[in-house]
């Protein structure tokens, strides 16, 4: 009488149909995250405290920048911002203050901030008056 042999089964798993899928998903969450537009309304506050000024930089809704009162652009923001911090007499606590209007989108004001702390400056937004009334 024969021994039959009994075939070994392998415990493998195959990995090419989940990286895959991994790829769709990575491609799927790049794309959107681009078309997903974030709203930020500006803090209100009913401080009365001034902080410290001395770089203005001041954001319009239609598109208009400017620094310590010149005009500027996205382009030439920093830039001018560290022709501002030259030009000021208090280098080592200079603060940039960011004046956006309601409506700018948060990616300019962003961009501020990160221009800001590229040169090692201070930041702060500028709150609007609260509604609480």
């Amino acid at each position: 009488m024969a021994v039959k042999k009994r075939s070994k089964i392998t415990a493998e798993f195959n990995m090419s149909s989940l990286t895959d899928i991994i790829f769709l998903l990575l491609i799927f969450f790049m794309l959107t995250s681009k078309m997903v537009n974030i709203q930020v309304k500006l803090p209100e506050s009913d401080s009365t405290t001034v902080a410290p000024s001395n770089l203005p930089v001041m954001i319009l809704l239609d598109g208009t920048i400017s620094v310590a009162g010149k005009a500027s652009s996205l382009g030439n923001l920093e830039k001018d911002v560290a022709l501002a911090v030259r030009e000021t007499s208090n280098k080592e606590n200079a603060t940039v203050t960011i004046i956006s209007e309601v409506g700018v989108p948060w990616e300019n004001v962003h961009k501020v901030m990160a221009i800001a702390s590229g040169l090692k400056l201070k930041a702060i937004i500028a709150t609007q008056p609260s509604s609480k009334g």
